[in-house]
């Protein structure tokens, strides 16, 4: 039986086959999406414990979530022109840099300032992971194969998210919320050294432009939306209490 043959008969054809290198790279991105989605994740019940041990309302400690949003909702449509315009490798490393920079000055925040900040230094680098997982699939992986790999990143977005709340309400109980960041930094640290050590730019860079006027515009649109929203749900309560 011929190569050929046997590929056939296994379903796959030779065009249809991911380089080892590429799977590397995919494997890396993967494990990045996992740690940054299961950190989004281990804060959903964290919340209320971090507003009574810093001391402020739920409307304010509700901001640890929103301003994580909100970077996200202003950073994502920015991705694809970072995409094109820097290396796959260097980009990998800026935003698993951003995010490890972010657990860690959560970790040592003395308090709710300087955890918001570090909550939107988190976010920026999770917002350009999750373009840059799906835009190197579509560019790395053949169409006969894309089916399984969708798969694969549906189990990484569905198991992270499942295991989120179990770990944070271990760490909870036993630890204290600065853990629930000192848990998350050595998988940001370790998948920023490997990813660092073996990815590959899979992609080349191009001179694309941006719409300038976009992005503040986008800053303004999405931030005074929800600005707005949370102020109507406090003057609803008859206080105000958003952060300034």
């Amino acid at each position: 039986m011929t190569e050929s043959t046997r590929l056939e008969t296994d379903g796959v054809v030779a065009g249809d086959r991911i380089e080892r290198r590429h799977l590397q790279v995919i494997g890396v991105l993967l494990v990045a999406t996992f740690v940054v989605i299961l950190n989004e994740t281990v804060m959903t019940i964290a919340i209320p414990v971090l507003q009574v041990e810093l001391g402020v309302p739920p409307s304010v400690g509700q901001w640890l979530t929103t301003a994580f949003m909100l970077t996200m909702a202003v950073i994502i449509p920015l991705t694809g022109y970072l995409i094109q315009r820097i290396p796959t490798r260097t980009l990998f490393t800026l935003a698993m840099s951003l995010f490890t920079a972010g657990t860690l000055i959560a970790f040592a925040a003395p308090g709710f300032g300087v955890l918001l900040i570090a909550r939107i230094v988190q976010a920026s680098g999770t917002a350009i992971m999750l373009p840059l997982l799906m835009t190197t699939i579509m560019t790395l992986v053949p169409v006969a194969r894309r089916g399984a790999m969708m798969g694969n990143i549906s189990i990484v977005i569905a198991v992270a998210p499942a295991l989120g709340p179990t770990v944070s309400g271990f760490i909870l109980d036993h630890f204290g919320w600065r853990w629930i960041f000192g848990f998350v930094a050595p998988f940001a640290l370790v998948t920023l050294v490997v990813g660092a050590r073996f990815l590959v730019s899979v992609s080349k860079t191009t001179t694309a432009r941006i719409d300038l006027v976009s992005v503040p515009l986008a800053v303004l649109g999405f931030g005074g939306l929800v600005y707005g929203l949370v102020g109507i749900g406090e003057s609803a309560q008859g206080s105000s209490t958003i952060p300034v």
